[in-house]
């Protein structure tokens, strides 16, 4: 199995890249933080890689870090989440974020990603809540002991998980922030499944 590239950045997408290595290019599935963090073509960059092996193909996904890809194993150990699920749950979110919402079985947040029900949030906090102590972070671990239980999101990162939620829906950003904007102009106690709701009936009226 095919567990690291190291080679030149040959093509970048927001969801792929093609490595080469020693002449030989390998497309790989990414998430977005991993695009992000990419050089540009012709770079030489290290992906760690997980390789999913069906009847009918074979398929590389990359992380910038191995601490992305062990969540990764981890979220597609789950019943309901595929690679693919997987790779819009770490889009959408940081590892960080994930890792603090299934902690503190934050259903409403998890939700927000598109392909995760009700059900399949439930049953991430279920199964995964205790190994996710062991990929935290000593910072993180600070903010989740100051964090009062049930706190509720800072107005900007509620924000922001809904524009990464509508980008991964396929709508365009700058349309999606046009539509967060006015939801959030509405008022009330904010949520991400509060924003996205607003936000979708905005974009489905244009």
């Amino acid at each position: 199995m095919i567990a690291h590239l190291s080679g030149t950045l040959l093509a970048k997408h927001a969801t792929s890249v093609v490595v080469d290595v020693g002449g030989v290019g390998y497309e790989v599935t990414i998430p977005v933080t991993t695009f992000y963090d990419l050089e540009e073509a012709g770079a030489q960059v290290s992906l760690r890689i997980y390789t999913h092996v069906r009847e009918d193909a074979l398929q590389l996904y990359g992380f910038k870090t191995g601490r992305e890809r062990e969540l990764f194993q981890l979220l597609i150990s789950v019943s309901g989440i595929g690679p693919k699920s997987a790779i819009a749950m770490l889009s959408g979110m940081s590892a960080d974020e994930i890792i603090t919402a299934i902690r503190t079985n934050n259903i409403a947040r998890l939700t927000a990603i598109p392909g995760v029900g009700k059900k399949t949030a439930e049953r991430l906090g279920i199964e995964l809540r205790d190994k996710m102590a062991a990929l935290s972070s000593p910072a993180l671990e600070e903010q989740l002991a100051a964090q009062p239980a049930g706190a509720a999101l800072p107005d900007d990162v509620v924000r922001e998980d809904t524009l990464s939620a509508l980008v991964n829906l396929g709508y365009q950003r700058a349309a999606a922030e046009r539509a967060v904007t006015n939801a959030m102009q509405e008022g009330g106690s904010l949520s991400v499944e509060l924003l996205l709701r607003r936000a979708l009936r905005t974009l489905s009226k244009g």
